[in-house]
């Protein structure tokens, strides 16, 4: 075997997979891989595809990326969900890759060694992952199986920054001034209609002090927003035995040294509590962002979905924050076509999109998922019916977003420069806009750098984006005394 070993990796799905992808290429760098960049010329040893088993569509794409990864006799290892969730199915169905579990994170570099030296690996048996872990959350930390994204971070020694060297095995693979960082994984909900309960496994939150060490070497990486991740945030420190533990871990991350902002990724509506609210729209550097999991609309809908709350209920919550500050940022997804919604339960979504001035809206039509409830429900709705309520939906929520954008036209904004485009004109994101979902800001301005938050005032809207000209500032890098008023202004949120 050739001293030099070389992988890529391809990640699918969401913000908490691309974590992970990034433990795997600490570990794997730690192991003497070598990572090629995805734009590379040069052929890997071997391809890691991050596989999404979310919903039918993100297997299909993982099928296919695992499909392309291994055509030219490209060997292959599938990771991630949809290989965790199916194991031993997905390797027998899908023969041109390797299959490997969560569990085989911790030793990666070794498993790529066996798949270089054409060992074959055997697969894990699917099993339901809420098994191997105590059914008391406080008993579930320290609890020996892995969970990706959740190594320990190490203290660092005493004079020693922490661009000097992670101690974690994590390795960024894009640039760029925002980076995910993982709080919490897993879940103990159980909506009817989703399984990622059974391949995550049970709710686990890291420690506190691990996160704030992440964040610190992450600041040394030259980033400057946080985007909390985990598959339900509002959960975060049962285990630990403290239900305000997000609420406490917020203002420590604001105030690591170099983070100008921190954003929090899926709240579940029946957990957000007073104290919640306060702090995501009270703390210097964390943003007033709602990503809130309201799914539908309908009460008796949710409660066939075992979900919390109507209507009036989520109007209530967003006005809530909204009175603390008016422009604070919202976003929800919904599934349409969930069996037995009757037409008066669809038009009550309708009426609270309407009614709701989201500034991003996710729309996905129901598929049975293998292993949930709902897959055994009766009442299912013709393909076609449910196609035709997905469009209507994604044409009213089009609209709805547009005039929220249309809303902030005048309103002083804080944006997070992310590129250069041109000479005087720039991306980035206000503090509504969360990455990759919630649209962009287009800046005119001069001077400007990456990393820089710069307050801009919006002049114009295009869908969910905006144009906004950068207001001329004695100091546009870092959180300025500028920056500080607009933050202290409601309306400039």
């Amino acid at each position: 075997m050739s001293s030099r070993r070389t992988v890529s990796l391809v990640t699918l799905g969401c913000a908490r997979n691309e974590v992970d992808s990034e433990e795997l290429a600490g570990r794997l760098s730690a192991g003497g891989w070598d990572l090629l960049d995805a734009e590379s010329d040069e052929k890997a040893d071997v391809v890691v595809v991050n596989t999404c088993g979310f919903i039918e569509a993100a297997k299909q794409d993982s099928i296919e990326a695992l499909l392309d990864s291994a055509e030219e006799g490209t060997k292959v290892v599938a990771a991630g969900c949809m290989a965790e969730r199916y194991g031993s199915q997905l390797a027998e169905a899908l023969p041109e890759a390797e299959v490997i579990g969560f569990d085989d994170y911790a030793e990666i570099s070794e498993r790529l060694d066996d798949v270089l030296e054409g060992r074959e690996l055997a697969p894990h048996s699917p099993r339901d992952r809420r098994t191997l872990l105590p059914i008391s959350p406080v008993e579930r930390p320290g609890a020996e199986t892995h969970v990706p994204g959740h190594a320990e971070f190490e203290p660092l020694p005493e004079g020693i920054a922490p661009a000097s060297g992670p101690r974690i095995p994590r390795r960024r693979l894009t640039g760029g001034p925002v980076a995910n960082l993982k709080i919490a994984s897993g879940c103990d909900r159980r909506c009817t209609f989703c399984a990622i309960p059974a391949f995550r496994g049970a709710y686990i939150s890291r420690q506190p002090d691990d996160i704030v060490r992440e964040a610190e070497w992450l600041a040394g990486e030259g980033v400057r927003e946080l985007f909390l991740v985990s598959e339900n945030s509002t959960s975060y420190g049962k285990d630990l035995g403290d239900l305000r533990a997000l609420e406490k871990l917020l203002p420590r991350l604001a105030a690591v040294e170099g983070i100008e902002r921190v954003r929090v990724s899926y709240l579940q509506p029946a957990e957000v509590r007073p104290g919640l609210i306060d702090v995501l729209t009270s703390t210097p550097g964390v943003v007033p962002y709602f990503d809130l999991s309201f799914q539908h609309a309908s009460g008796p809908l949710l409660r066939r979905m075992r979900r919390f709350g109507d209507r009036e209920r989520f109007l209530e919550l967003l006005e809530t924050a909204r009175k603390a500050v008016p422009q604070a940022g919202a976003r929800s997804n919904f599934i349409v076509g969930f069996p037995g919604e009757s037409e008066e339960d669809f038009e009550e979504l309708v009426a609270f999109l309407e009614s709701a001035r989201l500034d991003a809206i996710g729309v996905f039509g129901y598929s049975d998922e293998d292993g949930t409830e709902a897959a055994d429900f009766e009442g299912k709705l013709p393909d076609d019916v449910v196609a035709e309520r997905v469009d209507r939906l994604n044409r009213l929520a089009e609209e709805l977003m547009a005039q929220r954008s249309e809303e902030r036209v005048g309103t002083t904004v804080e944006v997070l420069i992310e590129a250069e485009l041109d000479d005087g004109t720039y991306e980035g994101r206000a503090a509504h806009q969360a990455p990759e979902v919630d649209g962009s800001t287009i800046v005119h301005g001069e001077g400007l750098k990456v990393g820089d938050l710069v307050p801009a005032t919006v002049t114009a809207a295009m869908g969910a984006d905006l144009v906004a000209e950068a207001e001329v500032v004695a100091e546009t890098e870092g959180r300025n005394a500028a920056a500080d008023d607009t933050l202290d202004t409601p309306d400039t949120q």
